[in-house]
């Protein structure tokens, strides 16, 4: 059998390339979103600060709510402390040489000009880890008093300083200045480094108890009998490759956003590809129907028909699996690149690639070929070899009953769904409305035969006086209305996938910006490029009739459990004083805001509901350093787009960050003049009269980042349409050879495809239209109030104009290559 399938396929090259071609692509794009995942593990970058230190201990950053399983879990957004206690109870483990605690926290050299010298994060820590690096004394000596630093020399050289001079540095509070005892050699590129002795390290740190993390330096592998030492505290030991992540915060943070991406984005490239290479072999199978047919006739078995379709399809996929796993790679880079450019890795985070991911899209690549073929060869198997050949040339009546059921069953879900905006805001609802278009698209495609067939008996009066191609394009549409949805459905899938992943995501930005506007009611803000120490909001609280309050921006993680799963999100908050009633909005429904002070929390009035929660219960979660959570309600509110679902005070917002200060000051009233006055104070703070809210960048990070995955699985689409339209066409050679010996001329047979193709492009451009045109209205409506979605018409047209452009050309390159050879050739061939 593995020989005559080797033969079928060796003879039939041209009509495997679908198939390869398919298969190939979709390995391709599966083995790239496992090295993406692969990459969140056991990527990343050389370690710089911590280069010498064999093992380092930092607070652990997973948060595991209880009764939920291995994947119930969430990253915090921020580094949390770990005990000064533990330095001691490590520096006791057998093997340990040393145990060196580091402190770490914002420190900017201040230029004469009275502007930072920043061009990278700038960092302040204790002496004694500028071992761990290690960071040798190039000139001078270390720091000892309390007016005393160290500089790297890359920060020296920018401040034009040499040990003994003098600089002034900001930390948490206005610049002051110190004396430069020594400047050390820089170790890499990624961060600044400012050394201070041990008492002004820890009182500029601001937690005397805690330590950021603890350096080990030790003989051996020690890092497992640290873990088994510290069992019961919650940290992270990380060693070799790993400290990096311990040491850059946007690694660790990357390396977790990386492997949701890839999970996720993994997840819709296994279900496209399964549903391309299963469209494009159901094809492929179809038109060898006669062959089939013949083998039926000749004794052939339906076992023997469906193994045969098996090998060959196994062979096929072999060969396109490997090629595309290794092209995988070069995706991969590519996305890896993409990512970097929008924010969401850093530039030189380097991917891990192993033989894992191949082989696991290889596996996935085989097993997707081998289910779509058996699905395809099902009907030719078992049909009766006489109906068989009766009915090779033309298409059967009707789909079958169980798929049309099936298919209008999913329409009704998909519509349900749609609603689902209108009961649930944020960025769950907006991911509905594309969860619903997918199974609105899913049920068009079932029922899609039935659809186009009622289509085209519509359109085909109006085609049939466009002359003899115009009737002859009519008569072709209504008598093979199935070859024609297999043409139109990828196309529209194409359109709706597309115009909804767009339309959404700016309707969504649209809906925040329209109620943050309308919630923040301050006249000025103060904004600085590392924050605003938290020493600003009480200067500008001492002015003449002037209200204002801390914000801070963070996040919170909740844990909810739906049966006996248990759900882990992790969602913006904001934090903000009791004051804030003169400066922003929230909507109050219940409770007020004068009560918001340390050890409470204001919930929005959905999530307040979601929770059952009301004012005076207590409710748990996590900040965004990981650490547990249970505070008083103090007041629901309705302003949840612009605010999130939970308000803390601002003193616990900010005690829960690694800056450990304000996102912005909102200033009600006073005099722009004393405002700018009082920052000029502290470099790098400014005063403007915009809205700030909610830090809008995580959100257009998001946004570029959905517009990369969508634009990569579009690409992947667009390739099976021309695929498909080129193979369904090319198909049609001897029909077009038939015309021509007839007496049809070679441009009425290319007027007639011209027509087809217009009637495939405005009905995918029609139905994918229409498919994206009922979640986005009804999100629209529950998002901002008006039926239209936010965006330009642009993007839209050019979705219509790309899919016309790639449907007609398929077309048209198809019909004119298979009208090259003689009419009299290509009759006589076999199909």
């Amino acid at each position: 059998m593995l020989d005559l399938a080797w033969q079928t396929v060796k003879a039939r090259t041209s009509g495997f390339i679908g198939a390869f071609v398919a298969i190939l692509c979709g390995t391709a794009l599966v083995a790239a979103c496992g090295i993406l995942m692969e990459s969140g593990f056991r990527g990343g970058v050389p370690t710089q600060r911590y280069a010498a230190a064999d093992v380092v201990v930092t607070g652990d950053r997973t948060v595991r709510p209880p009764g939920g399983d291995v994947l119930a879990f969430e990253h915090a957004a921020e580094q949390p402390a770990v005990p000064a206690a533990l330095v001691g109870k490590i520096a006791a483990v057998p093997g340990v040489r040393a145990a060196v605690p580091e402190l770490t926290f914002p420190a900017v050299v201040v230029g004469p000009d009275g502007q930072a010298l920043a061009d990278r994060p700038s960092l302040g820590h204790n002496w004694e880890s500028a071992v761990l690096a290690p960071f040798t004394v190039k000139e001078g000596t270390a720091p000892n008093g309390n007016d005393e630093v160290v500089l790297d020399a890359g920060l020296a050289a920018r401040a034009g300083v040499a040990p003994g001079g003098q600089v002034r540095i900001m930390t948490r509070s206005a610049p002051v200045t110190y004396r430069v005892t020594g400047v050390v050699e820089s170790k890499g590129e990624r961060q600044a480094a400012l050394f201070f002795s041990s008492a002004t390290a820890t009182a500029l740190s601001g937690h005397p108890d805690q330590v950021n993390a603890i350096g080990v330096l030790a003989d051996g592998d020690v890092a497992g009998r640290i873990e088994a030492a510290l069992a019961g505290d919650r940290v992270t030991v990380s060693a070799g490759a790993d400290r990096s992540a311990a040491e850059f915060d946007d690694v660790s943070q990357s390396k977790s956003i990386l492997a949701i991406i890839a999970g996720s984005f993994g997840g819709y490239a296994v279900l496209v590809a399964i549903f391309v290479v299963a469209s494009t072999l159901a094809l492929t199978v179809e038109q060898r129907r006669r062959e089939f047919a013949l083998l039926r006739a000749v004794g052939a078995t339906p076992r023997q028909i469906r193994k045969l379709i098996g090998v060959e399809t196994t062979v096929v996929s072999l060969v396109a699996g490997v090629i595309g796993s290794l092209l995988g790679i070069a995706v991969s880079l590519g996305l890896r690149t993409a990512f970097a450019n929008i924010g969401v890795v850093p530039a030189d985070f380097a991917l891990s690639i192993s033989p894992l991911p191949l082989a696991a899209a290889l596996l996935i690549g085989v097993g997707a070929a081998r289910l779509a073929a058996w699905s395809a060869s099902r009907r030719p198997s078992s049909i009766n070899p006489v109906e068989a050949l009766g009915e090779a040339a033309v298409q059967r009546k009707d789909v079958g009953r169980v798929r049309l059921v099936i298919g209008w069953v999913l329409l009704a879900i998909g519509a349900a769904a749609t609603t689902v905006p209108l009961f649930l805001r944020g960025q769950l609802g907006a991911a509905m409305s594309v969860m619903a278009t997918l199974v609105l698209i899913i049920g068009l495609t079932l029922v899609g035969p039935r659809v186009v067939g009622g289509a085209v008996r519509l359109l085909a009066p109006a085609l049939s006086r466009l002359g003899v191609s115009g009737y002859m394009a009519s008569a072709n549409v209504v008598k093979n209305s199935r070859r024609l949805a297999a043409a139109v459905t990828p196309l529209m899938l194409a359109i709706g996938f597309a115009v909804v992943n767009y339309y959404s995501q700016t309707t969504f930005t649209a809906a925040v910006a329209q109620e943050t506007n309308r919630s923040v009611t301050a006249d000025h803000v103060i904004t600085g490029v590392a924050g605003v120490p938290a020493e600003v909001v009480d200067a500008v609280r001492q002015m003449p009739g002037v209200t204002a309050t801390s914000l801070v921006r963070t996040q919170v993680i909740t844990a909810s459990k739906t049966g006996d799963s248990v759900d882990v999100n992790r969602g913006a908050a904001n934090g903000l004083d009791a004051t804030a009633g003169g400066t922003v909005d929230l909507g109050v429904v219940s409770g007020n805001l004068k009560d918001l002070v340390p050890g409470t929390v204001a919930l929005s009035k959905a999530h307040a509901s979601w929770e059952d929660k009301e004012v005076g219960d207590t409710v748990e979660f996590w900040f965004a350093d990981g650490r547990p959570a249970q505070l008083r309600v103090v007041a629901t509110y309705e302003h949840d787009l612009a605010f999130g679902d939970h308000v803390l005070s601002a003193a616990d917002a900010r005690a829960h960050t690694t800056a450990g200060m304000d996102s912005a000051v909102l200033v009600k009233s006073g005099d722009v003049t004393a405002l700018r006055e009082l920052t000029s104070r502290y470099p790098g703070l400014t005063v403007t009269g915009g809205v700030a809210a909610q830090d809008r960048s995580d959100e257009r990070t998001q946004f570029l980042l959905n517009l990369v995955a969508v634009g990569v699985i579009l690409g992947y689409v667009a390739i099976s349409v021309s695929n498909t339209l080129v193979m369904s066409t090319a198909a049609r050679r001897r029909e077009f050879a038939l015309l021509r010996l007839v007496g049809t001329g070679r441009r009425q047979v290319v007027r007639m495809m011209r027509a087809e193709a217009v009637v495939t492009v405005g009905l995918a451009a029609v139905l994918g239209s229409l498919v994206g045109a009922l979640p986005l209205t009804l999100l629209s409506i529950g998002f901002t109030g008006v039926p239209l979605p936010a965006g330009g018409i642009w993007v839209y047209l050019g979705v219509l104009a790309g899919a016309a452009l790639l449907g007609v050309v398929s077309i048209a390159v198809a019909t004119r290559l298979s009208l090259r050879a003689k009419p009299i050739d290509t009759i006589g061939l076999r199909e």
